[in-house]
């Protein structure tokens, strides 16, 4: 590949280059940034004829960067972060009274603990706003990678080498159930004795699911949920509506536990225990200051109960 110039990277032809890197079409690309499909074809032309070489792979589902092209996306997305890190930190020389953090987080960090602390958040510095996106464990690696967010919010089993982890809690695996229920007055439990039980249960894809799955097969035992759900609210409103058990770790029902809704146990199972509560960022990125102290409020939280 011939030198990239900066003025180049800084212009139209590569945001469009990027949205195609992410979305694997023209079309796509099109439909997101609201522009016409020849237009996004004419920028990328041009941007391969001024760095002399190709950048796509025409698949049959649409188009995949080469190597070229996945290394002028990789410093293209690091020099468009550090540009809005650093208009980011020209406002904050007049401290944190404008800015926006964006996050990804997944379902059960959405139910209360991250609202509750953006409006903590807020209360010190008013001038902050938030961007949240929800979903499972895959789709909040992905923004990160983008670049789409500051930091991501998710249960892990397993490191990525193209991620920051900026802050990690044991996260076991608790059995959940209502106040009344027949179980509830133990101390702990195990997964053997649950399968008698009504169980609500995520579904194969989510990553708790894969470790509980993986728990129950080392130990030949064969748990059928009633309700197998990828939304963790649906999952704890069946449990809340009878005598049925489900999984959830500590922090996501945290508040839940505290007023008496629900009682939550440990489960004996050692297996249980191997999944991991992670603050994510992108892996050799400077975080915008407020992002930064978003980060340091949310892990305040996270850990005043331990």
């Amino acid at each position: 590949m011939s030198v990239i110039h900066t003025r180049i990277l800084q212009e139209t032809a590569v945001r469009y280059f990027l949205e195609v890197v992410r979305r694997g079409s023209i079309t796509e690309a099109a439909s997101t940034l609201n522009v016409a499909s020849s237009a996004i074809s004419r920028q990328i032309a041009r941007l391969e004829d001024e760095l002399d070489t190709p950048l796509f792979d025409r698949v049959s589902r649409g188009m995949k960067p080469n190597a070229a092209g996945e290394l002028l996306a990789a410093h293209a997305l690091r020099m468009q972060l550090e540009a809005e890190h650093i208009g980011n930190e020209l406002m904050a020389l007049k401290g944190l009274r404008r800015g926006e953090v964006k996050l990804a987080c997944t379902e059960g960090f959405a139910l209360e603990f991250v609202p509750s602390v953006m409006e903590h958040f807020r209360r010190q510095h008013d001038g902050i706003r938030f961007q949240l996106s929800v979903g499972n464990a895959v789709h909040v690696a992905q923004r990160i990678r983008e670049g789409a967010v500051d930091l991501g919010l998710t249960f892990t089993m397993a490191p990525d080498p193209d991620i920051k982890v900026e802050f990690a809690q044991n996260a076991p695996i608790l059995a959940v159930m209502r106040p009344d229920h027949e179980l509830a007055r133990r101390k702990q439990v195990v997964l053997s004795e649950l399968a008698a039980y009504p169980l609500a249960m995520p579904q194969k894809n989510i990553t708790m699911r894969r470790l509980i799955d993986a728990c129950c097969s080392r130990r030949n035992i064969l748990l059928e949920p009633v309700l197998a759900a990828d939304s963790i609210s649906a999952l704890l409103c069946f449990v809340m509506a009878g005598n049925g058990i489900g999984f959830s770790a500590g922090l996501p029902i945290r508040k839940l536990v505290q007023s008496g809704q629900l009682v939550a146990l440990p489960i004996k199972d050692r297996d249980m225990n191997s999944l991991q509560l992670e603050i994510q960022s992108l892996s050799g990125r400077t975080l915008p200051q407020a992002a930064r102290a978003f980060l340091n409020a949310l892990v305040q939280r996270a850990t005043e109960h331990d």
